[in-house]
Parts: structure tokens; sequence; C-alpha cells
């Protein structure tokens, strides 16, 4: 799908103060996406501000050399978000995704751009540069940069690599394309070197982690004939192992490993005592529209939504939602929580 980026040549050419923004939870495709951008615009002289609605997570604080990325209310005040130009928002176009900062968003007068991948959307009174067969955001900071002629910096190499990488499973997923094989190795000649990004995404796990990922998958349940595996996490799992909420990232996708399975869930109990669910599938279940049905939304193979407590309760909820959605004929048990 093309997009005609000549609307935000011109914003770009037009204003110099740029605030750059991003989902709640803030993954490497967000995280990736804004610093590839932020680069971009400092190169041609812009005053740019990466403000988030969540802190950086540890994991992902390698991508973020140059300590850049702040958190709203903590390292930035809303008087100075609301002072910009131009908000652009990346790697979202859901109100709900924006946290804290989606009241500023609303005041600030400043001129708002989305630039996203994602099939669910709300009308957040911007300009839309989208694309919903893009594999991810990365991709599309990578397409705009070449569209505008500019050449991408050293500095936003890694980034957007882990961008792109992290979005289509390290590249195995049904969204990588040839034209996505082509821009990792473009960012490749600029010094990416994959294995040591893969090592820092993957193979740093604390031992707390690998506690949680034990407690949660002794857990998992399975259900519809073996399609739907589904799991959840309590606030009292990352008392007994130590575990912070970032460290439940994948778990998910580890339910589809189980043969024979199509679909999967995790709903994750938060500190404000929401629960935080996502979906994956591997199949023709498009998950973004069991997601929408609570006021999430996504990917079809994969997206999110956040529910009111307590676990067990949004648990049945979403496995009575995603069992319709499969077409279920196996009666389904309460779960055993």
């Amino acid at each position: 799908m093309d997009i005609d980026w000549e609307p935000l040549r011109k914003i770009i050419d037009e204003n110099e103060r740029f605030v750059l923004t991003s989902h709640v939870r803030p993954d490497a495709d967000a995280i990736g996406s804004e610093i590839g951008m932020a680069t971009l615009l400092e190169d041609l002289g812009k005053r740019v501000r990466i403000i988030n609605p969540s802190a950086m997570p540890d994991h992902l604080e390698f991508l973020d050399t140059n300590r850049r990325v702040l958190k709203v209310g903590q390292d930035y005040d809303n008087a100075s978000i609301e002072a910009a130009d131009v908000h652009i928002i990346l790697d979202t176009s859901a109100w709900v995704q924006l946290g804290d900062l989606a009241k500023v968003i609303r005041k600030t007068p400043a001129k708002k751009v989305v630039i996203d991948h994602h099939v669910s959307s709300d009308d957040l009174g911007a300009i839309e540069f989208k694309d919903t067969t893009s594999e991810a955001t990365g991709t599309l900071v990578v397409r705009l940069a070449d569209a505008l002629g500019l050449p991408i910096p050293a500095e936003a190499a890694t980034p957007l690599f882990a961008a792109i990488a992290t979005d289509t499973g390290w590249f195995r997923f049904p969204s990588t394309r040839g034209e996505t094989l082509r821009i990792a190795a473009r960012l490749m000649d600029l010094g990416v070197e994959p294995h040591a990004v893969f090592q820092a995404l993957y193979e740093r796990r604390t031992l707390a982690r690998l506690k949680l990922a034990g407690n949660v998958l002794s857990r998992v349940e399975v259900t519809c004939n073996g399609v739907l595996a589904y799991a959840s996490v309590s606030l009292e799992d990352f008392k007994q192992t130590g575990a912070k909420p970032a460290d439940t990232e994948d778990l998910v996708n580890e339910c589809l490993m189980i043969d024979g399975t199509r679909a999967a869930f995790i709903a994750i109990e938060q500190y404000n005592r929401s629960v935080k669910v996502s979906f994956r599938s591997r199949s023709d279940l498009n998950v973004a529209a069991v997601a929408e049905r609570f006021g999430g939304g996504g990917h079809r193979q994969a997206a999110g939504a956040v529910l009111t407590g307590p676990v067990p309760t949004v648990v049945s909820q979403v496995l009575a939602a995603m069992t319709s959605a499969i077409g279920c004929d196996e009666p389904v048990s309460p779960p055993s929580l």
C-alpha cells in the first residue's frame, strides 16, 4: 500500500518544534520508530523531543544510547508538550493506547500526525500516514526517509532494525517480504549487528523472568479441541518471583508453540488492578476484531486490550469471545486459575 508522503514533507518544512509519542508499554517497534524519526528530523535542523506515556522498558534501553526517550509527568511537563508545533504519534492510532498523554494531545493546538501500521484506529484529529499491510512502523519511517530523499542516520540503524525484526518475529512471520529483508540489509550496511541485537533482546533474561515463565506456563490451558491456548499472570506471580510486568513479553507466543494451537491469549494483572490481554493468531482468526470488542485493537494476528479485573472474570469474558470467534463446538469449562 503506497503512502503519499508529500503532505508530511510540507508539515516538516514549515515547522520547527516536534514532539514524538507512542503507545503505553512501548515495544521495540515503538521505541525504534521514535528514535529513527527523531534522528531524521534533527538532521533537518528541527527541535525534537520523544515523550511517552510510559517509561522506557529496561530491556530496550540499549536502543536509546542518548537517553532521549522521556516519560510525561516525570521527565517533561504538559506545558512543554503543548508548546510544540507538531505532535507525531507513531505505532498507534488509538486513544486508549496513549494513556495520560491522550488528555494533552486532545487539548494541544499543535498539528497532529499519525504514522502507523495497525488496523484498529480512532479519530485522533490527525493527518494519517498509515499502511496496515506494513510489517512494522519502523519500515514506514524508512520509507518516509526514502520518499523525502533523506539518508538513514547511522544512529537510527539499530533502533529501526530492532523495530522491524521484533514486529516480524525475527523475520519469520508471514508479514515478512522481500522488501523487509532488503531494508534489513541496508541497515546492516550502516553498522547493525543482528546477533548483538538478538542477544540484547532475547538472551538477557533474569532469573526472576525465568521463574515467572515457569509459573505461568505451568498453568496454560488448552480448549476448542486444542486450537486455543490461554494463560494468566497475577500480581502474586510478580511478588513470588520478583519479576516485572515487562517480563511477560512474548509469553503469549509460548502458548502458540503447542502443537495444534492456532490462537492464544494471556491475561496480565497490572499494578493498578486493570488486566492487559494480549491476543495472538496463526490462522485466519482476526484477533484485532476480538480485541476491539473490549476497547482494544491491533493487527489481525497480534492485538491487545485492557479490561477491568479481576483476572478470573477477564479470562472468562475473553475465553467466551475467543471461542465464539473460532466457532468452537467443544464445551468450554470455567478456567482453573
